[in-house]
């Protein structure tokens, strides 16, 4: 019986533990720098991965909210052509990298 308590002890203790590096681990990557994912980029089903990269690499890259803006409108606009040469419509995307990364104070 001494054992069996022992055992459920340090099983409790290893899933505390897991649970808190997890926790530790997510606000970590939530805080992390802005990076380009199919979730918050237009376009990404017709991006080369390399592509996706030099994406994630120039929205990083901005000072400002304008700047980046104008990098963003350009990028649309070749991943709706994009779309259309591939007969679909691209789906508008709700929210901003930019006004994520203005969030986090990264654009003036």
């Amino acid at each position: 019986m001494l054992l069996e308590i022992q055992f459920w002890n340090r099983k409790k203790m290893m899933i505390s533990l897991l649970v808190v590096g997890l926790l530790t681990i997510t606000n970590a990557w939530a805080s992390g720098p802005w990076h380009a994912a199919k979730q918050n980029t237009t376009g990404w089903q017709y991006m080369t991965p390399n592509e996706r990269v030099e994406h994630q690499r120039h929205m990083r890259s901005f000072e400002t909210y304008e700047e980046c803006k104008a990098y963003q409108s350009e990028h649309h606009a070749l991943m709706v052509a994009r779309a259309l040469q591939e007969g679909t419509v691209l789906k508008p995307r709700f929210g901003s990298g930019c006004k994520q990364l203005r969030q986090r104070g990264k654009l003036k």
